[in-house]
């Protein structure tokens, strides 16, 4: 249903600005020296989609994570215009995420357990803060497209890092501080009133994330070597 409302966001968006874009009306005064601007401010809103990267110490079962879990986030933009073609871009933003876990039966091989040891929900929510390089293309008409990356760091207020209990306790715990750098892409699109930004792009942990169980044989941790989180952005962005 979220793949759906996301498609039909893209489609909305793109109709309305379509009667701009291929054309060669002259866009708004105020729209033709937005660039220009040493700095810019503008906010985003999208949908976000994380994932987690497992190493582990044995050859196991996968820790599968749900695919089909998307959360929201929304933050401000600040732009500072390098030149025509850079732009370097600040884009602080509180991210909700939701991460189930499932686990196979074989991590619990002569342990008792019911079904709910089997499934860790990961709820998280995150103060993002990434410093990103925007390249772009020369303007044409009225769009602009680009790729951009960086990196970015990430407190998780969702954590449980100081929790005393652990998934014994069916509490999974996670490091506060996070490291990513993310690189994508996305186009410009030149409204009659302001600038419209829809993009992608992909985040990549590199730090590890787990915090390990107090019993080194903890079939949730124990056979883990490292976990990082990775995921993908949707951002509409607006200036």
């Amino acid at each position: 249903m979220k793949k759906i409302i996301i498609f039909i966001a893209f489609l909305v968006a793109f109709q309305s600005a379509s009667a701009q874009l291929f054309t060669k009306e002259k866009v708004a005064n105020n729209i033709d020296n937005i660039d220009q601007k040493f700095l810019s401010w503008g906010y985003f809103l999208g949908f976000n989609q994380y994932d987690f990267k497992f190493n582990y110490n044995e050859d196991l079962e996968d820790i599968l994570v749900d695919k089909d879990v998307f959360g929201f986030h929304l933050g401000l933009v600040g732009d500072m215009r390098i030149n025509d073609y850079l732009n370097l871009r600040l884009e602080p933003g509180v991210f909700f995420a939701t991460r189930n876990l499932n686990y196979n039966e074989s991590y619990f091989d002569g342990m008792e357990f019911n079904d709910s040891d089997l499934l860790r929900e990961v709820k998280s929510t995150y103060i993002h803060i990434p410093l990103l390089l925007k390249v772009s293309t020369k303007r044409i008409n009225n769009f602009k497209p680009f790729i951009i990356g960086g990196i970015s760091t990430a407190l998780n207020l969702s954590s449980n890092e100081e929790n005393p209990d652990d998934n014994s306790a069916g509490q999974f715990r996670m490091t506060k501080n996070t490291l990513f750098y993310e690189i994508g892409f996305g186009v410009d699109l030149y409204l009659l009133y302001f600038k419209f930004t829809p993009s992608i792009r992909g985040i990549f942990a590199m730090n590890d994330e787990i915090v390990r169980d107090a019993d080194p044989n903890s079939p949730w941790t124990g056979n883990v070597a490292k976990m990082q989180t990775r995921g993908i952005f949707i951002n509409f962005t607006f200036q």
